[in-house]
């Protein structure tokens, strides 16, 4: 490893495991710990016309920070649904997908090739660069552009229409995402 990588990286831990490994241990933990239960989202008791605009909105902030999860497997699954038409399109996209997933979003340790420390900047910009190129080459940018915006109409309409009354968050989420404010004392 270089000295510049050594110092970038000099307060957090090192680990000898294999990276992709970690990242998808990473990402497994995210996910189970960061999802609510399927029931849960899809319960059609919770389902009521919100009484104004005010309350709308309310909803579809508290939902989508509370189902932030489960709206992005949901958005997401519909986007590759919409590439199965194009295969070679979806397999590009699945493995630009896993790029980001694996170097960028779940790595721990620092990127090192040919033992040299590639900084997070560089890595950025390479996955951008990657992930233009690659939907510029398939040509399904309208096709993704679409689906997303399917996604994230049917997220909104979810987001609206699902009390957010009967959730139940936890309290340190809900004071770091700002739905409910942490008091201080009168006296500082």
């Amino acid at each position: 490893m270089s000295p510049a990588s050594q110092s970038t990286y000099a307060t957090i831990p090192i680990s000898n495991g294999n990276p992709i490994s970690l990242s998808l241990s990473n990402l497994l933990s995210y996910y189970s710990i960061n999802h609510k239960p399927w029931p849960e989202f899809l319960s059609t008791a919770a389902f009521r016309r919100p009484e104004n605009l005010s309350g709308a909105l309310s909803r579809l902030r508290t939902n989508a920070i509370c189902f932030r999860v489960n709206y992005a497997v949901l958005i997401l699954s519909i986007a590759l649904i919409s590439l199965i038409q194009w295969p070679l399109s979806l397999l590009v996209v699945a493995a630009i997908l896993a790029g980001w997933l694996l170097l960028y979003f779940f790595r721990e340790d620092p990127l090192v090739v040919f033992d040299r420390g590639i900084n997070d900047r560089t890595v950025l910009i390479g996955l951008v660069v990657i992930t233009l190129a690659g939907l510029w080459l398939t040509g399904v940018v309208a096709t993704l552009v679409g689906a997303l915006g399917i996604g994230v109409l049917i997220m909104g309409v979810h987001a609206i229409f699902r009390e957010s009354e009967s959730l139940y968050m936890n309290e340190e989420e809900a004071v770091s995402e700002g739905l409910i404010g942490s008091r201080k004392p009168d006296f500082v």
